[in-house]
């Protein structure tokens, strides 16, 4: 699930300065082992911008680094609350919020934005690891509204890793926490899509293994791929650095020549010229550009393997050209 393309073409990255709200980091509490959840308020005690389940926020963070988190209920409107895992190896954003996100601390938010959308009807939702975030929203929007035909199945590796059970819990045996540790398998996907009701739209965030194989087990039942809706944080593949090519924008009739070694996205802010971005992973699908001419060299995890086969849009943050020349609707 995506965004449309960003369309425009700007001095800076990031989404426009007035989608941006200051916020105060009101509340630092634990969720599991290494999941923290972090409550921010606005600072002068207005409403923040509404958003539906399965929406991120963008975090600005006080080292110049911005980072895109999934957003928990929080029950006023003034407030936003995101879950975080830390790990061994965390840098950059995640670093800096463990060490230095202190209660107090004034932070920046862009407005939020939903490539994971909620539809009507009966879900199935699978969540890995911190992959739960976005299907808690889910979880409480589908009980809200009064949705009898849904279910969470949660897995992880230990059941310290297991965040947000408080959370989880109002909702009974609709939610079915797997603990590969204690069940000596992985979460059977296979028998899961083969208990779900035909018409439930199946919801998954986690590591790729799992939601390649939850793919391939719908797909596998004769399910149709367009029922079935996945979000990433870890990028497929490696980004495309080959280079050896122009990128032509259109609009403007600039020539850009991306060298080896560089993205598109790096030639353009090479040029002083940038789009909006978030990820810079091709897991987000805010930096999707149409294309005129050219063949692009997918590296993404948004666009179907339909759409890429289409060859009419690409994710300009990791993906190439397998053609010396791509005309692009920039």
């Amino acid at each position: 699930m995506r965004l449309g393309g960003a369309g425009t073409i700007h001095g800076t990255v990031t989404a426009a300065a007035d989608a941006h709200r200051p916020v105060r980091l009101h509340r630092l509490t634990w969720a599991g082992d290494d999941v923290r959840l972090f409550e921010l308020r606005a600072t002068d005690g207005a409403p923040l911008p509404s958003w539906e389940a399965g929406a991120h926020i963008e975090l600005e963070l006080g080292n110049g680094l911005a980072r895109p988190y999934s957003l928990l209920p929080s029950g006023r409107a003034d407030t936003y609350r995101v879950a975080i895992k830390r790990a061994a190896d965390s840098t950059g954003g995640t670093r800096w919020l463990f060490t230095r996100g202190q209660v107090g601390a004034l932070l920046t938010v862009s407005a939020p934005r939903n490539t994971f959308p909620l539809q009507e009807g009966p879900a199935v939702l699978v969540g890995g690891g911190i992959g739960i975030t976005p299907l808690v929203s889910m979880a409480a929007a589908l009980e809200g509204r009064g949705e009898r035909s849904w279910r969470l199945h949660y897995a992880v590796a230990r059941r310290d890793q297991a965040a947000l059970l408080d959370e989880l819990a109002r909702h009974g045996d609709r939610v079915r926490l797997h603990v590969d540790a204690e069940a000596g398998s992985l979460l059977d996907l296979r028998r899961i899509v083969a208990e779900s009701p035909p018409d439930a739209r199946l919801y998954a965030c986690g590591p790729n293994p799992m939601l390649a194989a939850l793919e391939q087990a719908a797909v596998a039942a004769g399910r149709d791929r367009a029922t079935i809706a996945v979000e990433r944080f870890d990028p497929v593949a490696d980004a495309a650095t080959g280079g050896g090519y122009t990128v032509v924008l259109a609009r403007s009739g600039t020539r850009l020549w991306v060298p080896p070694g560089t993205t598109i996205l790096g030639a353009l802010r090479k040029a002083g010229l940038s789009t909006q971005t978030i990820c810079e992973r091709g897991a987000c699908g805010v930096c999707e550009v149409a294309v005129l001419e050219g063949t692009p060299d997918h590296r993404d995890a948004v666009l179907s393997p339909e759409e890429q086969e289409d060859g009419t849009a690409m994710m300009i943050c990791c993906s190439g050209s397998l053609t010396p020349e791509l005309v692009l609707d920039l």
